[in-house]
């Protein structure tokens, strides 16, 4: 399926001469003067040769044609990570590299999409957002308010990030799986 460059997004799968792609991040341009383009990072799924592309956005690219199920997390180990389908109990195993650095961010029984092509695992896309527990910050400062100032955090899967001061160690937070940022105190009934 032909779709605008400018359309990508972080997981859609490509093809490209025969072999397929996926796309690991997009960044459109516009610049004052001249094409607007789109700049395109993606991984080769065959190889996992990373490969860098930029498009005018209005270039056609062909889309690969995707299976997207939604699977949930059971347990990883030396062969990859181990998914199951909730409807039919059928496992897969998903290498390492298709999560890539997100791997930190799987907790058990978490529900994820697995894009399949021709029943192969070629991408996954975790929920947006997880609830972790703070084990190491910096103490409180009496006095200090919740500003723009942040500071350095450690969470229960070995992340580190940025808190407001107010924070502190034992506290279960909201952070985007994305970029492992901070995104609010988790209330006290999702805990």
């Amino acid at each position: 399926m032909k779709v605008n460059a400018q359309s990508l997004r972080k997981g859609n799968v490509v093809e490209m001469d025969g072999r397929l792609y996926v796309v690991l991040s997009a960044e459109s341009f516009h610049p004052g003067k001249g094409t607007p383009t789109t700049q395109i990072d993606m991984r080769r799924i065959s190889d996992g040769v990373k490969v860098s592309e930029r498009w005018k956005t209005t270039e056609q690219v062909e889309r690969a044609f995707l299976d997207e199920r939604t699977y949930t997390y059971l347990y990883t180990n030396e062969e990859g990570i181990t998914f199951m389908n909730k409807e039919n109990y059928e496992q897969v195993i998903v290498p390492r590299d298709v999560i890539g650095d997100q791997i930190v961010y799987l907790q058990e029984e978490m529900d994820v999409k697995l894009s399949l092509y021709q029943d192969v695992p070629v991408a996954i896309e975790l929920p947006p957002r997880v609830i972790l527990e703070i084990v190491e910050t910096e103490p409180t400062t009496k006095g200090q308010t919740a500003s723009s100032s942040y500071k350095p955090a450690v969470l229960s899967n070995g992340v580190r990030t940025m808190v407001p001061p107010h924070i502190s160690a034992g506290i279960k937070i909201v952070v985007q799986t994305e970029d492992g940022a901070y995104v609010e105190r988790a209330e006290k009934g999702k805990m």
